[in-house]
């Protein structure tokens, strides 16, 4: 419908429903406040009438408004898929929590849905699953990470698998995430974070921190072992970290100059280019990062009798062929990860508050969070990308 009952008129009577722009010449018609937005003068005839002893926008009729980052039309990042609105300010409901977001880490996740990678389930939805904030209302702080709700009677739920939950919806992607200045969540599947822990540092953790967790679970390192590490950037950051203060000798390949240099500081046995001989031993275990399938049947070939190669990333490439003695014989093994549960969540957070690693992170302004995605379109990030709120 154009407005109200108006197009069950037009299918008797000719006519036509005609949208006139309002906007003051010195504004961007794409980005200026809606008519009905608190931020626009003279428009809103209700709010100073509201009664004195109720004046919340609730009363008055009139929701606040916030900025947000939507994926408008996915494409490659050069069609520029991101824009910046304006929007009402979400309200919870039951069970649920409104954050006022401090910052938000940039994910590769986050790129794939741009670029349509991902296929959208919801359009013009906010990015964003690294979110630290505080709760409207009680000023706790609390991380909002990729893992929104499951259904908690199906039996993946029920084994403690909630991760492969038919049910499970993410945020980001099926609901608004952190690309804006407030996000809902609900609370049963947010995080507690300590309140003097600047927000930039821990951002990261929740999801780059998380998957990495789960990603080294997967792969099966046995203590001591030597693990191979395939694109080196939020995530393998600090899941390196984690091997190395196990005991791991951590062999990283990555295309990126600065990436190597940045592995070879945190303490890798060694950092090589994608194009190169691979790591200089045999791996027990390795994980995939870099969403590129070419690299699979090579890091495959590194592994050792009985290794484990996982892939962590929800999308990849096509993989080629794999020839089986060369890639598969002596029990080497193939897995994916899928998501995290919040068990993993707790236990990574606990773990890295306990002994926080270094984070390594690049800045941007929330305005800029396009450039924070071409940069890591680009392999321009050195660690993580966070976007901080004004």
């Amino acid at each position: 419908m154009g407005s109200e009952d108006f197009s069950y008129v037009l299918e008797n009577v000719p006519g036509a429903f005609v949208f006139l722009g309002a906007c003051p010449s010195d504004r961007d018609p794409a980005t200026a406040p809606y008519n009905h937005s608190p931020r626009r003068s003279s428009t809103i005839r209700c709010c100073p009438t509201a009664p004195r002893s109720t004046p919340s926008w609730r009363s008055s009729g009139c929701r606040p408004d916030m900025r947000a980052w939507v994926v408008e039309r996915p494409g490659p990042m050069a069609t520029r898929p991101l824009r910046l609105v304006e929007r009402e300010r979400p309200e919870p409901g039951p069970g649920e929590v409104l954050v006022k977001v401090e910052a938000c880490g940039v994910c590769r996740t986050d790129l794939h849905l741009a670029e349509g990678d991902l296929e959208p389930r919801r359009p013009r939805t906010s990015p964003g699953h690294q979110v630290v904030g505080r709760v409207e209302g009680t000023g706790e702080r609390v991380g909002v990470a990729w893992l929104r709700s499951t259904c908690g009677t199906c039996r993946y739920c029920l084994r403690g698998m909630e991760n492969l939950c038919p049910r499970s919806a993410y945020t980001g992607w099926d609901a608004d995430g952190g690309y804006a200045e407030y996000v809902v969540a609900p609370a049963d599947y947010v995080y507690p974070l300590p309140g003097d822990r600047p927000a930039v540092e821990l951002a990261p953790l929740l999801c780059a921190g998380i998957i990495g967790y789960r990603a080294l679970a997967r792969c099966e390192l046995p203590a001591g072992g030597r693990l191979g590490i395939y694109g080196f950037g939020a995530s393998a950051h600090l899941t390196a970290q984690a091997a190395i203060a196990q005991g791991a000798a951590v062999h990283v390949v990555t295309r990126s100059a600065s990436a190597r240099a940045l592995a070879l500081e945190l303490g890798a046995a060694s950092a090589r280019d994608e194009t190169g001989d691979g790591p200089p031993e045999p791996l027990d275990a390795a994980i995939l990062f870099a969403p590129v399938g070419e690299l699979v049947p090579p890091a495959l070939e590194a592994l050792d009798r009985g290794g484990t190669l996982a892939v962590a990333g929800i999308h990849l490439t096509d993989v080629p062929v794999l020839n089986y003695e060369r890639h598969l014989f002596q029990e080497r093994t193939l897995r994916s990860v899928t998501a995290n549960t919040r068990a993993d969540g707790r236990a990574y957070l606990e773990l890295a508050l306990a002994h926080p690693p270094r984070v390594t992170t690049v800045t941007y302004p929330f305005e800029e969070a396009g450039r924070a995605l071409d940069d890591l379109a680009a392999g321009r990030v050195n660690g993580a990308a966070v976007l901080i709120m004004g």
